[in-house]
């Protein structure tokens, strides 16, 4: 990521998360919660709202989850390879969302009962889900790939039960399970998905990948799966008849493949994990909805 320096200072702003609505059990790696007042725009932008709309490397979801429950698209589709992940997703939107709920509240949280249940192999669909939820609660940065090491310190020195709410967590999950009519879930490959999906002119994509590109190793670190053609991505990316929206981190190598494809770019200033002021790489057919908000002499 580089520094946003040729944007305005009155039109360089930076979303606060804090002002958006929290609607993911997750603490994700990478999450775009900053970004949902411009997925807003964009889709608002368009001349009829999607038919569908895909999230197609969905993690925590935050984007499909609000499009969903703010209406801004027919029925949205969650699509995630991660089987960690696709088991909190299955449960939530399928008949085990009310027992996840529960469990979370009920669990008696301590050392010895977190470092038990994230020990047991042989997991039912719905204990995975628990499992993985609470492995994203104490793990450092809710990092949920191999290796990932325990919350220490934590908020206020409460070491792993610092990111453990309970009720929060109790509650979001019955949001979602109240607007799972207008929700589906696929466990698979993202790229599969918009190949088979490339034909709907009336569908709309939001395309999060891995940041691995030009050497970028983050995503190698956050996530289970991180290995991605990024070069085939753009290529199908090339043959949707609806409209997309990509994230990528801002570097040359992406902008090159932007560039290659006749793609539409924009930086956006977002902050990191670490509250310092950066910029990641929109990518669209044509972004001048995007321009008009943080250009408005545009």
């Amino acid at each position: 990521m580089q520094q946003l320096s040729f944007l305005p200072e009155n039109t360089h702003k930076i979303i606060n998360v804090a002002s958006v609505k929290q609607r993911s059990p997750f603490r994700y790696p990478g999450g775009k919660t900053w970004l949902v007042p411009r997925i807003r725009r964009w889709l608002l932008s368009l001349l009829e709202p999607p038919g569908e709309f895909f999230e197609v490397f969905a993690g925590g979801a935050i984007v499909g989850l609000t499009v969903a429950a703010e209406e801004l698209a027919a029925h949205v589709t969650l699509v995630e390879l991660d089987e960690q992940i696709a088991a909190v997703w299955q449960a939530i939107l399928g008949d085990e969302g009310e027992w996840l709920a529960e469990a979370i509240v009920e669990f008696e949280f301590s050392s010895e009962n977190v470092e038990h249940v994230l020990s047991r192999d042989s997991l039912s669909q719905r204990e995975q889900a628990f499992a993985t939820i609470l492995r994203n609660r104490v793990n450092h940065g809710g990092i949920l790939a191999p290796g990932a090491g325990r919350i220490r310190a934590g908020e206020g020195s409460r070491g792993m039960r610092s990111r453990w709410y309970p009720e929060t967590l109790s509650q979001r999950i019955h949001n979602i399970a109240a607007i799972r009519d207008r929700l589906s879930f696929i466990h698979g490959d993202g790229m599969q998905v918009l190949c088979e999906h490339a034909t709907d002119a009336d569908a709309a994509f939001f395309i999060d990948p891995p940041y691995t590109a030009a050497g970028k190793r983050a995503g190698s670190r956050l996530y289970t799966y991180h290995e991605l053609d990024h070069e085939n991505l753009f290529c199908i990316a090339e043959t949707l008849q609806g409209d997309f929206l990509m994230t990528y981190d801002n570097c040359q190598g992406v902008r090159q493949l932007a560039r290659k494809h006749g793609f539409d770019m924009e930086p956006i200033a977002m902050k990191n994990t670490h509250h310092a002021q950066m910029t990641e790489l929109l990518i669209g057919k044509n972004l001048d909805w995007l321009r008009q908000s943080i250009h408005p002499q545009f």
